[in-house]
């Protein structure tokens, strides 16, 4: 995200309203609730986009839904405590490093996916409600997960590549990016879809709850 080519692309703002997934059929986990119940929102779009995969998927397997909407104060807490704890880790770094290296796991305010309703943390889980091996839990960083939240890391075992691959083939044919950095992150209409789609412009830039 730190990809100067991501702030570069412009956004129409298509107006799309946010809605809460909770309503439309969607397994919403609560490990990312929040005081304002924002994390259960999406634009239209990326709905439309999750309720595909979703029926793409093979029997017995579901997607679950971890988090969505990231009020933009939120998003920036996030970023400042990954890049204060890059800085205690490698005190060397200069500032421009810290910002392309927290930028790797958490988008910079201004150009988050997650605080324009574009963007959702999904995984896998059976009938049972439990979660399938995807390798690293959701929202490991690469240091915690020795980089195999990376989603074509090596050394991941068959289970947990098959498994991603089944979750990256629902959401690619529903239209959605991938974020190759985290398994689980996946968005619509944001900068860096338009970016790796080769759009003109992003279709939503970053919002409040109404």
């Amino acid at each position: 995200m730190s990809d100067r080519r991501v702030a570069a692309i412009p956004v129409q703002e298509c107006g799309e309203v946010l809605v809460d997934a909770r309503a439309h059929g969607l397994k919403v986990d609560d490990r990312k609730r929040d005081a304002a119940g924002a994390w259960p929102h999406v634009r239209q779009g990326v709905l439309a986009r999750l309720l595909h995969a979703q029926s793409l998927l093979p029997p017995g397997v579901l997607l679950l839904f971890i988090e969505g909407f990231r009020p933009p104060a939120l998003q920036r807490r996030y970023f400042e405590e990954y890049s204060a704890e890059l800085a205690r880790a490698h005190p060397d770094w200069q500032a421009a490093e810290l910002r392309a290296a927290a930028s790797r796991f958490v988008s910079p305010p201004e150009i988050a996916p997650h605080s324009a309703g574009a963007a959702v943390d999904v995984t896998l889980i059976n009938h049972q409600g439990c979660e399938l091996d995807m390798g690293t839990r959701v929202n490991a960083s690469p240091e915690e997960s020795d980089g195999a939240c990376y989603t074509d890391a090596p050394g991941l075992s068959d289970r947990a590549r098959t498994n991603r691959a089944t979750l990256g083939r629902a959401l690619a044919a529903a239209g959605m990016s991938p974020y190759r950095t985290e398994w689980w992150h996946w968005s619509f209409g944001d900068r860096y879809w338009a970016l790796q789609t080769q759009r003109p412009a992003a279709l939503y830039r970053p919002v409040e709850l109404p």
